[in-house]
């Protein structure tokens, strides 16, 4: 059985490889009629979708609100998926664009022109909205994808890869353009992950355990994030009215993903003014607050945080609070605690957002802003194939320029080297 798994697994690597060099060939005009084709069939065969979608959720009700939120797929989220690739299709093509030209002493005009990665593999959990964001990313980046979403998302991802297969027939590309591994063996991981004799990249998306198991195991280069610690900080000279609504957004809006706040850091000098209302309306909505020995004289109720909450990614209505003596203080836990994902500062201090700005070492880094808006789609990329806290090739969300490389054309005209 594992023979053949093997086997199987490899033939669609091969195929992939193949096909990714058909593509590099296609012109920005057909793909992207490829992805208003996608559109349309999302959009038309949603019902097909939302049956399966349904069916990955019976299975899954115990696994707690937040993990059915990234499971859930519903009319509203099936349209986002499809304006996702209209998006994509209106961007410009990242491929063959020519980075650099000039010409050297020997005659030799030398190009640097955007190229595709080649074959790229994602492995995911949860969402099945990765399957059609990241199909749509990489066929218009040129790129063949060998998708492998987890068990818990088996039907919806399907659904959706099955769908796209029939558009990409009809539009006679190669097969092996895009791939999904169907099977729940978790062999399928492990032999994939040693092809790098076909497979360009790992990009795997989920939580901290699959990313490290990927890592441990993979012969091919891995673009990653182990986890979302992101932080507010709301410094002396916030706007606090300002700070409530960016803080809460961070935390309540979608709990359950990379880009939630999960530790709220507050200036000394604020704290009394700011903690009571804040604290308030995080119990309103349903958050369990674990703070420091101050944040617990001014609300009773809090919980007492613990090192390993300052280091949690709870993806879920949990948050740590602590209160800071400065912006040096705030500074020096986020880079210690966070996870280089998002980090935000909330100020009208000019000189204080300059300094977090620039020594937060962190891949998105935002002033009186939410870090809910790390996503591909909201930084105008169309989609996102992942986020990215490497700091090498990519990082922060990754769109269709973190979907190239690049090579040196040189055109000559005999030269030879003496």
């Amino acid at each position: 059985m594992n023979k053949n798994l093997k086997k199987e697994i490899e033939n669609i690597a091969k195929q992939a490889q193949a096909a990714s060099r058909r593509l590099a060939t296609l012109s920005s005009t057909a793909k992207n009629a490829v992805l208003k084709d996608l559109a349309s069939a999302l959009l038309s065969k949603q019902a097909i979708i939302l049956k399966a979608n349904q069916k990955d959720i019976s299975k899954s009700r115990a696994k707690g609100k937040a993990f059915i939120d990234r499971l859930s797929l519903d009319e509203a989220r099936i349209k986002q998926m499809a304006d996702s690739l209209l998006d994509i299709a209106k961007l410009k093509d990242p491929v063959d664009e020519v980075m650099r030209a000039w010409n050297v002493a020997n005659g030799l005009s030398i190009q640097k022109v955007r190229v595709p990665i080649g074959v790229v593999a994602i492995i995911y959990e949860s969402r099945p909205n990765v399957t059609s964001d990241c199909i749509g990313l990489c066929f218009k980046s040129a790129n063949s994808v060998i998708l492998r979403g987890g068990s818990e998302a088996l039907n919806s991802n399907l659904a959706i890869f099955n769908l796209f297969k029939e558009v990409m027939q009809k539009h006679n590309l190669a097969e092996g353009a895009i791939n999904l591994i169907a099977t729940t063996n978790h062999k399928a991981i492990d032999y994939l992950l040693k092809l790098n004799d076909y497979i360009d990249v790992v990009i795997p998306r989920g939580g901290e355990e699959l990313i490290k198991k990927v890592v441990r195991s993979s012969r091919i280069p891995v673009i990653k994030h182990y986890k979302g610690i992101c932080h507010v900080y709301v410094d002396e000279d916030a706007d606090l009215n300002m700070a409530q609504n960016i803080c809460l957004n961070a935390k309540c809006q979608r709990p359950g993903v990379c880009n939630a706040m999960e530790s709220m850091l507050v200036h000394r000098d604020v704290a009394a003014r700011f903690l009571p209302g804040m604290l308030k309306k995080f119990k309103s909505s349903g958050v369990q607050i674990r703070g420091c020995a101050i944040t617990q004289r001014i609300a009773k109720w809090v919980k007492r945080a613990t090192e390993k909450d300052y280091r949690s990614e709870y993806l879920d209505l949990i948050l740590s609070v602590k209160v800071v003596d400065n912006l040096d203080a705030a500074i020096a836990h986020i880079n210690e605690y966070g996870s280089h994902h998002s980090d935000s500062i909330v100020t009208d201090n000019n000189t204080a957002a300059a300094k977090f700005l620039k020594q937060i070492d962190s891949a998105c880094v935002y002033l009186n802003a939410s870090t809910r808006f790390t996503d591909g789609n909201q930084f105008g990329m169309g989609a996102e194939i992942g986020i990215s806290t490497d700091k090498l090739h990519a990082r922060g969300p990754m769109g269709l320029k973190e979907l190239t490389t690049y090579k040196y054309m040189v055109y000559g005209s005999g030269q030879v080297r003496v």
